[in-house]
């Protein structure tokens, strides 16, 4: 995310919940690196768990100073819906 981004925070947060399109939430941290933020430990698994491929469109939706809505589309425009199973709900914050 670019650094301009910062500018909608009082203060960047060091971990933003992201929730999805059924309203799991994913803990990741957040890092200032090369003048950009970026999300840090927990997006890898993040990525994986949710299957976003090269090609996928993800967006976010800034809902609270450290809550982000994440809708992922594939290659097709279609939105993915996800499901969180037993592995998943491993990984997921839920509130």
């Amino acid at each position: 995310m670019l650094l301009d981004f910062t500018k909608h925070f009082v203060a960047v947060p060091t971990e933003f919940k992201l929730r999805n399109n059924i309203g799991c939430s994913w803990k990741v941290t957040v890092k200032l690196m090369n003048g950009r933020v970026t999300l840090d430990q927990g997006w890898a698994t993040y990525i994986a768990v949710h299957k976003i491929m090269i090609g996928y469109m993800v967006t976010f939706k800034l809902l609270t100073p450290d809550t982000l809505k994440v809708i992922i589309f594939d290659n097709d425009g279609i939105e993915v819906i996800n499901k969180f199973g037993k592995h998943e709900e491993a990984f997921s914050a839920k509130d």
